[in-house]
């Protein structure tokens, strides 16, 4: 694939006048997306990446501004990625087929400034986003960012990305997922557009069954395991137990609100790169081991982490959860292997071809 316009073959005729009628078990397997290649832009410490490469992506271009996030990557993928990518040019980038990138979620996050398109040095790097996909035009791209992107500024804000990328020609799907419905112990709400140039039957993943969902017993550490420095005091601990509504059986996780309640639950809240030291605490008592804040993302335990616990902390709270990319990026594959299927299927009986 390259960066010629794609263009979609709904208008063309066929055997059937709808193809997505014909029988899936009838249209010949297509393995133009057996191996794919994409970008991972805003890369962070690889979350993305390592979802679309679950399904058999190759990264060929990285790109990420903050030095102690590209170092953890460099550390687990072998490559230093590319700096500021408003200094990056299209021409440098190799071709691809779909653009990955988390852009930055401060200025739309509801705990953030909130200053959206206005941040003076990330509200307006999702035109560099733009910027990429009008030059290039990928047959595909996912974005992921903060769910209250689709509530900033009554909507406006979300309003004009969503313009803007149909504007260039794709067909976009939305949807805010939660990572605690796909196997993980967080609650994280994230909003993920996808987009595809050709219009795709392209459904987002349902919920994993409750039954294959990790628990805090699955990804905690054993307490003799923990670093001394990660137990609090006793009266922040005590604090902390006299403000609790609720008793829960052990293991919990609990988060101070901004009012100064605290509530325990069986799963971790979203993680957040610039929360307090004492943000979420397990079992009143501790803070989460660098370990079990990958696991809570859905890292593997193969994943390597570099540097202090305070950058590790900001860089997984910065990052994604893996299987949530994951479950879209099977989806994202599964419409355009299916799309294709349906192309070949199309030729195969009319003797056409569709550009």
């Amino acid at each position: 694939m390259s960066k010629a316009n794609y263009n979609s073959i709904d208008s063309q005729m066929s055997l059937f006048d709808n193809l997505s009628e014909v029988p899936r078990e009838i249209l010949p397997p297509s393995e133009k997306w057996d191996s794919f290649r994409f970008i991972d832009l805003f890369a962070g410490i690889g979350g993305i990446r390592l979802g679309f490469e679950s399904v058999g992506g190759r990264c060929i271009f990285s790109s990420e501004w903050d030095r102690k996030a590209s170092e953890t990557y460099k550390e687990n993928f072998g490559e230093y990625p590319h700096g500021d990518i408003t200094k990056i040019k299209t021409i440098d980038i190799p071709d691809f087929d779909i653009l990955l990138a988390g852009f930055p979620c401060q200025p739309f996050s509801i705990i953030g400034v909130k200053e959206g398109f206005n941040h003076e040095t990330q509200g307006t790097l999702f035109f560099d986003i733009e910027r990429i996909l009008q030059d290039c035009k990928p047959p595909a791209f996912m974005l992921e960012n903060v769910r209250n992107l689709t509530a900033h500024d009554d909507g406006k804000t979300f309003r004009i990305i969503i313009e803007h990328l149909k504007t260039l020609g794709y067909h976009v799907h939305y949807k805010v997922l939660n990572a605690l419905n796909y196997g993980v112990p967080q609650k994280r709400e994230r909003i993920i557009i996808c987009g595809f140039v050709n219009n795709v039957d392209f459904e987002f993943p349902p919920p994993v069954p409750e039954s294959e969902w990790l628990t805090l017993n699955d990804i905690l550490e054993p307490d003799a395991d923990i670093d001394k420095s990660l137990w609090v005091r006793e009266e922040i601990k005590n604090s902390r137990v006299a403000r609790m509504k609720v008793e829960l059986k052990r293991p919990y996780i609990t988060h101070e609100n901004v009012g100064g309640s605290i509530t325990p639950h069986y799963f971790s809240c979203a993680l957040r790169a610039g929360a307090s030291a004492n943000y979420i605490l397990i079992n009143n008592e501790r803070r989460p081991s660098i370990r079990e804040m990958l696991r809570i993302q859905g890292f593997p335990d193969t994943y390597k982490s570099v540097g202090t616990y305070s950058a590790i902390k900001k860089q997984t709270g910065n990052s994604v959860a893996v299987p949530v990319i994951k479950a879209v990026a099977y989806e994202m594959l599964k419409a355009l292997k299916l799309y294709e299927s349906r192309n070949d299927y199309a030729r195969q009986n009319t003797g056409k071809t569709s550009s």
